[in-house]
């Protein structure tokens, strides 16, 4: 017992670096999506960048798994987290010497992302390697709620700094940021014995392991497929959120409106981490998704700023109880030297959708659904006369045809056996099984 709590301590300090470290993210991603709509005025440009901050990291993440069961995954977490911040620096010499082109913010934004990849497949793996089974959902609520802080503390927190500073100020505090997670790295490393790795294969054949984890299971498989195709209709909301609000409103209530939504995901996440969830995960993860659905479709449906404040407070809600029982299912179905290559390619797989929706979001809201609900629009008069006419309304619209089709995948998840029976399986894939066998 004593053990299992000392393990459990050395989490916490690990979780209390990535906490901060999700806040100066946040005020970084909150102050480039401001400052390049604002330049340009186009979701599709907004788009792009969150795109580009994305698929580097999700492209490189089936290595960085490999990696990470080979080597010693807190250095790995050094390394990702110092090194990330060489993007960053390169945009605030930038905007110090001049006012930073569109370009110059995608050259940076793809640097960090490239060296940040080396972190989730690390840091997930490192969870595995502290906790008990017992210990995962709880841990894994906690880990919501540092990932929630992007959401919740960042946004109004830029919105205000952003008001009576820049957003060179949000990069110089996102850079400090890294020094306090790289120490609390190496104070977890220090006492925790390092994996010893025996050099028996080569790079390829723990890679095609790792694949073979993930396939080798019918039921985790199936699962990551979907949470594809869940991640694409995240992507919308996820991209377009600002857009539409920055269409009829300002950054600091746009950061408000975010601050009040993640509230949602820290009150459920902190209900997760103290109680934790015992049994049903499928049922808890369709229902949490068929919600998150119906908020997303009120999320985009008017220009009300109390609706769309209290639909996206349900819809950050419902995000993690979705996570964890997912995390669950997968997690306790493959073996623990088989995680870090695991997760690499369950991020590469299950995230994919994001890439397609950040791909896609902003060139559909400029040029196919704005059109169609401006005063003149198509639409205008028809379900115009619902969501309301203008700039904005048409990036509302696709937000919310994302939430009707998670609502429908939602319902298709809930009735496939093979996930279903992953909550029977008692911790080994089928991979594993049928190697041992």
């Amino acid at each position: 017992m004593k053990e299992r709590n000392h393990s459990f301590h050395k989490f916490l300090l690990l979780w209390s670096g990535e906490f901060i470290s999700a806040i100066g993210s946040g005020l970084t991603s909150f102050g480039l999506s401001v400052y390049v709509f604002e330049q340009t005025g186009k979701a599709s440009i907004a788009a792009l960048i969150t795109l580009l901050a994305f698929l580097p990291s999700l492209l490189l993440s089936a290595v960085a798994g490999v990696l990470a069961d080979r080597y010693d995954r807190r250095i790995l977490m050094v390394l990702g987290d110092s090194l990330s911040a060489l993007g960053l620096l390169y945009i605030l010499v930038c905007m110090l010497t001049g006012k930073a082109s569109i370009w110059q913010i995608c050259i940076g934004v793809t640097i960090s992302s490239v060296f940040s990849s080396l972190l989730d497949p690390a840091y997930k793996a490192t969870i595995t390697d502290l906790l008990t089974k017992e210990q995962f959902t709880k841990a894994s609520g906690l880990v919501q709620v540092a990932g929630s802080a992007k959401y919740l503390i960042s946004p109004i927190l830029a919105g205000y700094l952003l008001h009576v500073s820049d957003i060179k100020f949000l990069l110089v505090l996102d850079i400090g940021t890294f020094f306090i997670t790289v120490t609390a790295a190496l104070v977890v490393r220090k006492g925790l014995k390092a994996k010893e790795y025996i050099k028996a294969k080569s790079f390829m054949s723990e890679l095609k392991e790792g694949w073979g984890a993930v396939s080798g299971n019918k039921g985790v498989l199936l699962l990551v497929i979907m949470a594809s195709a869940i991640t694409f209709c995240l992507g919308f909301i996820q991209t377009l959120s600002t857009p539409m609000i920055l269409a009829f409103s300002n950054s600091k209530m746009l950061g408000n409106i975010e601050t009040i939504s993640a509230t949602g995901m820290l009150v459920s996440s902190a209900l997760i981490g103290f109680f934790s969830i015992k049994k049903g995960y499928v049922k808890i993860l369709s229902l949490s998704l068929f919600g998150a659905g119906i908020f997303m479709v009120l999320f985009g449906l008017r220009e009300d700023i109390v609706l769309i404040a209290v639909a996206g407070f349900l819809f950050f809600m419902m995000l993690p109880f979705a996570n964890t029982s997912l995390d669950y299912l997968i997690r306790t179905n493959i073996e623990n030297e088989m995680q870090g290559r695991a997760w690499g390619f369950i991020g590469v797989i299950s995230q994919f959708g994001y890439v397609v929706a950040y791909a896609i979001s902003g060139v559909l809201a400029d040029y196919v659904f704005t059109p169609l609900l401006l005063s003149e629009g198509i639409l205008a008069k028809s379900i115009g006369s619902i969501t309301g006419t203008g700039i904005g309304r048409g990036t509302g619209l696709l937000i919310s045809f994302a939430g009707i089709l998670l609502c429908v995948l939602a319902f298709v998840l809930y009735h496939l056996k093979a996930v279903k029976k992953l909550e029977m399986q008692g911790g080994k894939s089928n991979y594993v099984l049928q190697n041992n066998s």
